[in-house]
């Protein structure tokens, strides 16, 4: 197999770096000036086993690979809000031997939040999701860093609809080989909406800043129980703390600070990078905004994710860096939108 790594970016040069050092076929898929340094300088890959230069084939369209070939596997790392152009853009790509990448081939869609299998299974026939736990850090085009040990990461897959299969399994075993977890399971949507949760804190990381303290932990949790009470009302079922906890206990431990320890300071997550690297944009509507979807659609009060949402998106569209918003100023905006609700 060969593994197509769309969006090679924090979790996708990882995956793909790794892979690439277990003798598996990588390409990266790269734009702008990070696939400018991969081209010229190779993927300095920095693990816990050291670091190490990848010259790996890169391409920033499907037309620079010719056509597909039947034994590709497409692993979709880009955020959530650029998804829909990938889809659209490698689904379209004609496979040897007739057909499309939609038609013909797996596509894998390793993010964050929930709405990246929906929009697959809406182009592609057979759609996996991978739900990640791969703490790493990319804030400068060609460099990535991924410290954690005794393993890289964590990543859970199965079909997106549900359900498990052959190909799931080769999938996993050679992400094994390159130093992850991979466990097939039947339901790994249940554990991407656990993941979820989690992930609610990326709007407060990143609007105030990596540090933690108490008062943003005050806040994640009452975006948890907003997002639980959510859950409840839509019928969704999420893996339980004890059962995350059991697969990650002791195989994925973080150095002092976060991914980026190594460098220096207290380093951010996804989000955090986000703002860091000045893209314009967050993936915050597909997590805080999924509980607001959810409760829109099923009656409950979400008002403190709806603010977590908007002021990660003020920040990215202004161009502002991340932790420009103290949070207290961030608690007050939640409380405030708390009593407006209960008004209502």
């Amino acid at each position: 197999m060969r593994y197509i790594i769309i969006g090679a970016g924090a979790v996708g040069a990882t995956i793909g770096g790794r892979l690439a050092e277990a003798g598996r076929e990588v390409v990266l898929v790269a734009r702008g000036a990070h696939a400018q340094a991969l081209r010229e300088d190779g993927l300095t890959l920095t693990t816990a086993q050291g670091t190490r230069v990848h010259r790996l084939p890169v391409a920033t369209a499907p037309a620079e690979l010719g056509e597909l070939r039947p034994d590709d596997v497409l692993l979709l790392t880009v955020k959530t809000q650029d998804a829909v152009a990938a889809l659209d853009t490698w689904g379209d790509a004609e496979v040897t031997g007739g057909g499309t990448a939609a038609q013909r081939l797996p596509v894998l869609c390793a993010q964050n939040g929930v709405e990246g299998e929906r929009l697959a299974l809406r182009r592609f026939e057979r759609v996996y999701g991978v739900c990640v736990w791969l703490p790493s850090e990319f804030l400068q085009p060609g460099v990535v860093s991924a410290l954690c040990a005794p393993l890289t990461g964590i990543l859970h897959l199965g079909r997106a609809a549900g359900g498990s299969d052959a190909l799931a399994g080769r999938i996993a075993a050679d992400l094994e080989q390159a130093g992850f977890a991979a466990p097939v399971v039947d339901d790994v949507m249940r554990w991407k909406y656990a993941k979820l949760l989690g992930n609610l804190g990326n709007a407060i990381q990143a609007t105030t800043g990596p540090k933690p303290g108490p008062a943003k932990a005050a806040l994640l949790l009452r975006a948890i129980r907003e997002a639980k009470d959510a859950y409840r009302a839509a019928g969704i079922e999420w893996a339980s703390e004890a059962e995350q906890a059991a697969a990650r206990d002791g195989k994925v431990d973080q150095p002092a600070g976060g991914a980026g320890a190594a460098g220096g300071g207290v380093r951010g997550g996804s989000s955090w990078q986000s703002l860091r690297r000045g893209t314009g944009s967050i993936e915050a509507d597909y997590l805080n905004g999924e509980i607001s979807l959810l409760g829109r659609l099923h009656g409950v009060p979400t008002p403190v994710n709806e603010v977590l949402r908007h002021a990660a998106n003020i920040l990215a569209r202004e161009g502002l860096p991340p932790g420009s918003m103290p949070v207290a100023d961030l608690t007050a905006l939640a409380d405030e939108a708390e009593r407006r609700t209960k008004k209502a």
